[in-house]
């Protein structure tokens, strides 16, 4: 913990702070704050050199000295969660700083692209949902009034070095309208089935590339991004600008962990090393900055879309461009404490790249919350490929996550292709066989066999388990012994 102490002294030097009188507290530290529950409490800020500060905080009593550079921190015990409005008070003789109406609950960081920044009132000027009632979003963003559930909007901006944000807010339609819809459904389905506070930081800004979230450290620590990386740019990419601003000055902000839904502007200008490469460098850099290599990291895999068939793009893309993408994305659920939602099934309109069914996908980043965070029993994902068995002229597929397998349309499953002799792909005859499908071709399958499901940017599977979670894509070839 000392190691640690020292360590956020000289991280926090360069944090620019929220300043009231004499004395500030970082401009994370607000009223209405949600305080993360079970986990060491870390409070910042500056005065004098030298200075005394004293912090209370529920039953809690600290003091700390500003250092020669006039920052301080101090460490609170962990405490428990209660909707009872908390008061935080920061004093010195140079002033005092009282913060109220704070809850303690759970804390969690949105951040991403367009999908991610898709807000609770900017609904309007996107396509209309056709599966459901197209006005479910207007009726939740009217509806909401929750008091345990707090949110701060992080404005787009890397302009200076204060964050950028009015703090804190209780929910209401001027200060949720700006609210990430992902992550406010991901707070509402959290802290209605966890019945605590739930804060959710919202950060994120549309067509941003993941370098620009990156840390500078990321580059130049690793030997695969070091190649592409000089004076502050990845192949004459600025990087880093998002993360300084919007990301780095909440660290290290008591929080359990991130929600991210980004990519698209990757898989459109693909340069230096793979996404795969890039967003475990994030994961890495983000859990640093945070002092845990534990922090949960949930992420969305992109949707269908057609960007083989974009107009107006120089260079085309080809028509797997987006799978291969998807298959580095999945990839990164190696990296311990992290889980990816497949949305493959919520998609109207193969040239919208902004689905609206952003209610849907917060309730699936919840339910991963719910299932590999905090312990509950409930399915959090759809059936994923585990193995292959090839039979005379049968394929059968095993896979995880499948119990009560089914088509959500009632069909046969589709999506599925084999590979023949000459080389090509042809549809596979599909069957589901208890929790296992089983496939079989017309034309005579190459050896080894080769699988496709859902392996085009324009693939809309139907194959999902009894909790009508989608399948994620795959490919696969046979192992001959």
């Amino acid at each position: 913990m000392v190691k640690v102490y020292k360590l956020l002294i000289i991280a926090l030097s360069l944090l620019p702070l929220y300043v009231f009188a004499d004395i500030t507290v970082a401009p994370v530290f607000t009223d209405n704050m949600v305080i993360q529950q079970e986990m060491p409490v870390y409070v910042w800020g500056k005065a004098p050199a030298g200075e005394k500060i004293k912090i209370s905080f529920m039953s809690q009593r600290f003091s700390t000295v500003a250092d020669a550079n006039g920052e301080w921190i101090a460490v609170l015990k962990a405490v428990s969660a209660t909707k009872k409005p908390q008061k935080l008070v920061v004093s010195s003789r140079s002033g005092k700083i009282v913060l109220s109406n704070i809850l303690v609950g759970e804390v969690w960081l949105a951040s991403g692209q367009s999908n991610m920044e898709y807000s609770m009132n900017n609904h309007p000027h996107h396509a209309r949902p056709k599966k459901d009632d197209p006005e479910v979003l207007y009726k939740e963003f009217k509806a909401a009034d929750s008091p345990i559930i707090r949110t701060m909007y992080v404005e787009c901006s890397n302009n200076g070095e204060i964050l950028p944000t009015a703090g804190w807010k209780m929910l209401s339609e001027e200060s949720l309208a700006p609210v990430s819809a992902a992550g406010y459904f991901f707070a509402k389905n959290l802290s209605d089935s966890l019945d605590v506070p739930v804060g959710l930081i919202s950060s994120s800004w549309g067509g941003s590339m993941i370098e620009s979230w990156m840390p500078e450290e990321a580059f130049k620590g690793s030997q695969q991004l070091n190649d592409g990386y000089a004076n502050g740019s990845y192949y004459g990419l600025p990087v880093a600008d998002h993360y300084r601003t919007m990301i780095a000055p909440l660290a290290p902000f008591s929080m359990r962990g991130f929600l991210w839904y980004q990519g698209e502007a990757n898989v459109l200008d693909q340069r230096g090393v793979g996404y795969d490469v890039k967003q475990r460098a994030l994961i890495d850099g983000w859990r640093k900055a945070w002092h845990d290599d534990a922090m949960p990291f949930y992420f969305v895999q992109l949707a269908p879309y057609l960007y083989s068939d974009r107009k107006g793009d120089e260079n085309g893309l080809p028509w797997d461009a987006l799978p291969k993408f998807w298959e580095e994305q999945a990839s990164c659920l190696d990296v311990p404490h992290t889980g990816m939602i497949v949305i493959n099934d919520l998609v109207d309109n193969l040239k919208d790249i902004h689905p609206p069914y952003k209610w849907i996908v917060g309730k699936r980043l919840a339910l991963l919350a719910l299932n590999k965070t905090y312990g509950r029993d409930v399915v959090s994902s759809g059936p994923t490929f585990k193995s292959m068995e090839v039979e005379d002229d049968k394929v059968i597929l095993t896979f995880e996550n499948a119990d009560g397998l089914k088509t959500r349309d009632g069909k046969m499953p589709d999506n599925f292709k084999l590979k023949n002799t000459k080389n090509r792909y042809n549809t596979a005859k599909a069957q589901i066989v208890g929790n296992k499908v089983v496939l079989s071709s017309k034309t005579d399958m190459a050896r080894p066999v080769t699988v496709r499901y859902c392996w085009s940017d324009s693939s809309q599977p139907n194959l999902c388990n009894g909790a009508g979670l989608p399948a994620a894509p795959f490919r696969a070839t046979e192992k001959i012994k």
